[in-house]
């Protein structure tokens, strides 16, 4: 579980975060639609694990040969704690399904139908369904590899003819299609029916050229590929290599297989044959539906109480008591804090510079953006407007790839200056620079942020955006646009936390400094908020920091190969992760200083990738103001009581014990504090414009 009793294991400690997503499914305080929803984001997790950290350890087997015992040890311990977890997950489920049925909400199976429902069925399925699903005979001619599509679910048919039996596969086009069915029922109920189980109950329909002696049996199934992949150094080739990478990704080979349990033996060997599945590779038995990832998106429907209360979105007074957004960042920095701030004022940033005349230039770059991005169609009105707009798209956003080669062609078509960046390197800082004409100069503002420019996202992340026109800031801001523009211009950063430039150095000197006014018995502590804590050097420091006597706290979402509480390494180290209505998805560094705090917020997590690997970009908090605001938001996250865990060596998620303290939800009391703090700005300044008006 540990590698030298220093670091956990960074997938197992994954699969405990994921379990703290399961237990959300499971808190009964949590209104009911929302738990059916957490066990759509733990099985669309576990998803995504297996695609990629799973794929790459059992790439480590097959490249020795299966002679790493230490891979193979991860191996079965990732196997072991999937199937708990999994064993869990069902009986959650089943509790669920109960507790919905109470509420007049019904997810049922073909057998479950009315027959009013199975008449209203019988044309749907043919209409709607049957022209997007094809059937693949299983036999020795067909490479199932090849042929098998990454965006479609399958179900096995064994078609018996009393002398003959063939295997068939129903391949489903889930892009055309949707997941859940909503049915006509009566007496104030709502009942759904998973696509697949509309599929057996026409089954027929699709073979109907069978005589009517023939039994079919239909038997679910899901198969994972793996989805990583790795560029070559020619960032001049970059888009042509993430296409051919991206087509291998749809026919890589299958790492899992879940199957119906009660799928016959000789089919599951078939299945395992043809798919080329190894001893390394991983097969679980599972019920009838397996794509529980839809659930995601389980309607909002039924009584208020089934789901969350809306949370209207707290306006900043800076932003929305100024004639423009360029008047409010010059009059002070400004700071928001999604989804408890509106979004609003970082898409009217864009939209005030793509329509000012007195802007010349703006440049952003871009990880993931919505569907429906407002951000893109700013930048798309700007370059009409005629200003100069480079944006930086970064292709390699895992599983987001194809959606930004699409929008990098429609930049590109709108006359927008696109670039990619470095092929080894990704660039994952969040970074927007408009640069307006005033009198007879040239004003930067800039906007670096530790979440994405999407709208859609900001409503359930939590992540700051911090908007400055402090001139060395922005000008450090335009170095590293430079900088991606041409890796070899020479680039200097003073304020900003740079990776891979100067990340490493400037973090080890932080805490450093630490270290030293510890051994001076002066005031000294770290605060950190991340998602993931993995990168052994910088663990390391963590841990000779603490053993001078350093008091380090940390919030970690994710991953943490950290272990607190190791006697005469980490004993001044506590962890708590919290997991509730939001994701938490800020990054946040807070070094005591002997009691003049310094306080970054950044786009990086401490892994060696994000320190080494990409370009990312912490920026230091230099308002009085707004350091104070982020640091009273942490403590009250430090103080949770409800949905926060410790995170031990045991990763046993066990919940804070509140004992006589008063309960503290720190999503909830985060609201409440933003939204004081907009009322005191907001009538602060009604005060002083009165003052105004009098005198």
């Amino acid at each position: 579980m540990t590698i030298n009793n220093r670091y956990l294991e960074k997938e197992l400690s994954w699969l405990s975060f994921n379990e703290r997503v399961l237990q959300e499914a499971a808190d009964n305080s949590v209104p009911l639609l929302e738990r059916v929803r957490f066990l759509g984001i733990y099985a669309n997790n576990i998803d995504e694990f297996y695609k990629v950290r799973v794929a790459k350890v059992k790439r480590q087997l097959l490249h020795s040969h299966g002679q790493d015992n230490q891979a193979q040890q991860l191996l079965d311990q990732i196997q072991q704690r999937s199937l708990q977890a999994q064993q869990t997950f069902d009986v959650i489920y089943d509790a669920l399904l109960i507790e919905m049925t109470q509420q007049g909400i019904y997810l049922i199976d073909e057998h479950q139908l009315h027959p009013h429902q199975q008449l209203w069925l019988k044309p749907y399925f043919r209409q709607y369904i049957l022209p997007h699903i094809t059937t693949i005979s299983l036999t020795n001619s067909i490479d199932l590899v090849q042929r098998l599509q990454h965006n479609c679910a399958y179900l096995a048919v064994m078609i018996n003819r009393g002398s003959k039996v063939d295997y068939v596969l129903i391949e489903i086009l889930t892009e055309k299609l949707p997941r859940l069915v909503q049915l006509p029922s009566s007496n104030n109920q709502h009942q759904f029916i998973f696509i697949e189980n509309i599929i057996r109950h026409c089954i027929w329909d699709i073979f109907n050229d069978l005589t009517a002696t023939a039994q079919l049996s239909v038997y679910a199934l899901k198969i994972t590929r793996n989805a990583d992949y790795k560029l070559e150094a020619d960032s001049n080739d970059i888009l042509h290599q993430l296409s051919l990478q991206l087509n291998q990704r749809l026919t890589a080979k299958p790492i899992r297989l879940v199957y119906q349990h009660t799928m016959p033996s000789k089919l599951l060997r078939l299945l395992s044959n043809q798919l080329k599945l190894s001893c390394f590779d991983t097969i679980i038995a599972g019920g009838r539906y397996q794509h529980y990832n839809d659930l995601i998106t389980f309607p909002t429907i039924g009584n208020k109480y089934l789901n969350h209360a809306p949370l209207p979105t707290i306006d900043n007074y800076s932003f929305s008591g100024a004639k423009t957004v360029f008047s409010a960042i010059k009059a002070q920095d400004i700071l928001l804090y999604y989804p408890y701030h509106s979004f609003q004022h970082m898409l009217d940033f864009v939209h005030q510079a793509a329509l000012d005349p007195a802007v010349r230039q703006i440049k952003i770059n871009i990880y993931r953006v919505a569907k429906q991005s407002l951000i893109i169609d700013s930048l798309i009105t700007a370059v009409r407007n005629g200003k100069q707009v480079t944006v930086v798209v970064e292709l390699q956003a895992r599983f987001d790839e194809q959606a930004n080669i699409d929008w990098a062609q429609q930049l590109t078509t709108a006359g927008i200056t696109v670039l990619f960046g470095i092929a080894e390197v990704k660039i994952h800082s969040k970074l927007c620079l408009v640069s307006r004409q005033e009198q007879h100069q040239l004003v930067h503002y800039a906007h670096i942020g530790t979440g994405n420019f999407n709208e859609q996202t900001a409503k359930s992340y939590t992540d700051f955006s911090l908007f400055t026109s402090h001139a060395e800031i922005t000008h450090e801001v335009q170095q590293l646009f430079d900088y991606i523009a041409n890796p070899a211009t020479k680039v200097n950063f003073n304020y900003l936390i740079v990776s891979p430039t100067n990340a490493r150095l400037r973090l080890y000197a932080l805490i450093e400094n630490e270290i030293y006014h510890a051994q001076q018995n002066r005031s000294a502590g770290i605060t950190l908020k991340l998602n993931n804590l993995i990168d052994k050097g910088l663990i390391d420091q963590l841990y000779r920091a603490s053993q001078h006597g350093v008091k380090i706290q940390l919030i970690i979402r994710g991953m943490c190969s950290l272990i607190a509480n190791i006697k005469g390494i980490s004993e001044n180290i506590t962890i708590i992760s919290i997991v509730d209505r939001f994701l938490e998805h800020s990054r946040v560094y807070i070094f005591t200083n002997n009691d003049r705090p310094k306080v970054f917020i950044s786009s990086a997590d401490w892994m060696y990738r994000n320190i080494d690997r990409r370009i990312e970009v912490g920026c230091p908090i230099l308002s009085p103001q707004l350091k104070q605001r982020i640091i009273d938001i942490i403590n009250l996250q430090l103080a949770d009581t409800v949905k926060a865990r410790i995170v031990e060596q045991s990763m046993s998620n066990h919940y804070i014990k509140r004992g006589k303290r008063r309960k503290i939800r720190s999503q909830t009391a985060i609201y409440n504090y933003l939204k004081r703090s907009e009322d005191q700005s907001r009538r602060l300044a009604r005060k002083e414009q009165k003052h105004h008006a009098k005198s």
